[in-house]
């Protein structure tokens, strides 16, 4: 199969488009013929800042397509069901073998394109706003990174749940879509002073609930969060160490929470909330904004496009 692989971690021009031999199959597993792959924040991540484990590494964690297989002990899925899937390893490729329990059944009328979007980027949203923000009607959260992935997931899930959504991005444009999506009010980063601003639009309480994929934005999002309010830390986009001085959190009662979807998004409830988006994506109460697709040849030019460009949404692969 073509896989788009890497020999030593890097800049996107380490990424090279080759020949590599087909994954096999487990007993627990399914053969996947990938037909979207979705750029999610960690395979940049991984791809600039860790060290492959071999050489013709394949990154990536999401990807949707087609069953071709199955092992021997699966009973739940079937040759020819589309599925989208996760894992921390193998989605910039024409196949991909992940346990079952790692895929979801596709409504029949949601795209693959848009499901490759929803474990990633909508599961960690929702488990960020609901597992550990524990957000109700009423509250006020804000949102870094607000035209990213986790962002704009977060920022639609939030509104519907009732939520005043402050969304941080930057550009007048992206500003006008995420708006269209949910949010209240948008500050932009590059020209307002993001802590005085969100202290305006609340009052002077703070927000209750800081959503952070971000990493370098971390002591921004303490000093904007209210006296016993919640920070989910989920990100860490520009790789440095994350470093914020947590005494003034320890002064206003204030909670900060790690998030790492590597670990939960196996689990029974998870999983549920995953199927229970594609419900709403297949309904329209969802949207999954597609900035731009690359053929998996171009994933080098696709992973420079991801790092130089302030998109909205997700960039696919298309093998």
């Amino acid at each position: 199969m073509k896989a788009a692989v890497y020999d030593q971690n890097g800049a996107p021009e380490v990424l090279r488009y080759t020949d590599v031999p087909d994954p096999e199959i487990g007993a627990g597993d399914v053969l996947i013929r990938v037909e979207a792959i979705s750029i999610e924040g960690g395979d940049v991540i991984n791809r600039r800042s860790s060290r492959p484990e071999h050489p013709a590494y394949v990154v990536g964690y999401a990807a949707a397509g087609t069953v071709m297989a199955i092992g021997s002990d699966v009973t739940d899925r079937r040759v020819g069901d589309r599925v989208t899937s996760w894992g921390l390893r193998g989605s910039h490729a024409q196949l991909r073998v992940v346990p079952a329990h790692q895929t979801w059944l596709l409504p029949s009328d949601v795209s693959v394109a848009a499901a490759a979007t929803i474990p990633i980027g909508f599961g960690t949203a929702h488990h960020c706003l609901f597992a550990r923000g524990r957000l109700s009607s009423g509250s006020t959260v804000l949102i870094q990174g607000a035209a990213g992935g986790v962002g704009v997931a977060a920022v639609q899930l939030a509104h519907q749940a009732g939520a005043t959504v402050i969304a941080v991005a930057s550009g007048a444009d992206r500003a006008t879509r995420l708006v269209g999506l949910g949010a209240s009010s948008v500050i932009d980063p590059g020209t307002e002073a993001v802590v005085d601003v969100a202290h305006n639009l609340t009052d002077g309480r703070g927000a209750d609930l800081v959503i952070d994929p971000v990493g370098s934005t971390l002591a921004s999002s303490l000093a904007v969060l209210g006296d016993e309010g919640t920070l989910v830390s989920v990100g860490n986009a520009g790789g440095a160490p994350l470093m914020v001085d947590l005494w003034q959190a320890v002064q206003r009662n204030q909670s900060v929470l790690g998030v790492f979807m590597g670990t939960v998004l196996q689990r029974p409830a998870v999983r549920q909330t995953v199927d229970a988006m594609l419900a709403d994506l297949s309904q329209g109460r969802l949207t999954v904004p597609i900035d731009r697709q690359f053929p998996l040849a171009q994933a080098a030019a696709a992973h420079r496009y991801v790092e130089d460009n302030k998109i909205l949404g997700r960039v696919l692969l298309i093998p």
